[in-house]
C-alpha cells in the first residue's frame, strides 16, 4: 500500500474528514457480484456498521429523488446496485433478445412450495403437487435457488430442501420474512361460494328448468293425471290384446 492509499481500517479518508465514505461506498458496491452487509462495508471504509447503513440508505434516496435508471436497494441482508424497477421492460428487452430464461410454471409452483413450506422433503413436495418433481427439484437446485439444507430424523432420512441466499437475490427480498402471506392469494368466502354454485350447477338444472311457479299449480295436477290414465290405459291394453291373441 504506497503512502497516497488510504487504508481500509482507518476510521477517516485521506483528508481527515470521513468525506471517502460515501464515493467509497458507491464504487465498492459497484464492483460487488452480491449483496454486502452493512458489517463489511463498515469493515472496508472504517466506519461502524450502523454508519455504514445510514450511508446506504442515504444514497438509495438519492438515487429514487433523482429518478436514476439504477437503485441502491437492501437484499439477502445486504446491499446491491440493481436496475429501477421502472425500467424492468427495456432491461428484460436486452437481456433476453430473443432468448427465454424463464422458469416453467410448474417449477415456480415446485420454489413456491419450498419458499412457504421449507424445510420440506422431495416427496412432500410431489405429494402437494400431485405429480413427481424430480426433474423440476434438480433445475432449481441447478439454478441455485434451492438446496439441500438438512436430513428428517424420521425412517430414510430424506432430504429436506430449502431456499438459497440467491432465492432471495433474485426475488429482491431482504428476507423470507419478506415473502408476503399466504392470504394475499386465498379467495374470500365470496369467491369460494360462487365456486360452489357453479359447480352445483348440474344438480340443479331439473327443477330450475321447471321454474317454481309451474310446478305449484295445474301442471303438477294434470301431469301425473295425463300419464298415469294414457300410459297406463295403453300398456294395458297392449298386453291384454297381446296374451289374447
Amino acid at each position: 500500500m504506497t503512502a497516497e492509499s488510504p487504508s481500509l481500517y482507518d476510521e477517516v479518508g485521506p483528508d481527515g474528514d470521513g468525506s471517502h465514505v460515501r464515493p467509497a461506498l458507491e464504487a465498492i458496491l459497484m464492483v460487488a457480484e452480491s449483496p454486502l452487509p452493512p458489517a463489511l462495508l463498515g469493515r472496508l471504509v472504517g466506519v461502524a456498521a450502523d454508519e455504514a447503513e445510514r450511508v446506504c440508505e442515504e444514497l438509495a434516496a438519492e438515487y429514487r429523488s433523482q429518478g436514476r435508471g439504477f437503485a441502491l436497494v437492501r437484499v439477502a441482508g445486504g446491499y446491491r446496485f440493481q436496475t429501477a424497477e421502472a425500467q424492468a421492460p427495456y432491461v428484460e428487452r436486452f437481456v433476453l433478445d430473443g432468448r427465454s430464461s424463464r422458469l416453467s410454471a410448474a417449477a415456480l409452483e415446485t420454489l413456491a412450495i419450498v419458499a412457504y413450506k421449507q424445510p420440506i422433503s422431495r416427496n412432500q413436495i410431489a405429494a402437494i403437487r400431485g405429480v413427481n418433481v424430480d426433474g423440476v427439484v434438480r433445475t432449481l437446485q441447478q439454478r441455485g435457488y434451492i438446496d439441500e439444507v438438512a436430513r428428517d430424523p424420521g425412517p430414510g432420512q430424506a432430504v429436506l430442501y430449502g431456499t438459497t441466499p440467491e432465492f432471495l437475490e433474485r426475488m429482491g427480498l431482504d428476507s423470507l420474512d419478506d415473502l408476503p402471506p399466504l392470504g394475499d392469494f386465498v379467495p374470500g368466502t365470496d369467491t369460494v361460494e360462487a365456486l360452489e354454485r357453479g359447480l352445483r350447477v348440474g344438480d340443479e338444472e331439473p327443477p330450475e328448468a321447471g321454474e317454481p311457479a309451474a310446478p305449484g299449480g295445474d301442471d303438477d295436477a294434470g301431469e301425473p293425471a295425463a300419464s298415469g290414465g294414457d300410459d297406463d290405459a295403453g300398456e294395458g291394453s297392449h298386453d291384454d290384446a297381446g296374451s289374447g291373441s
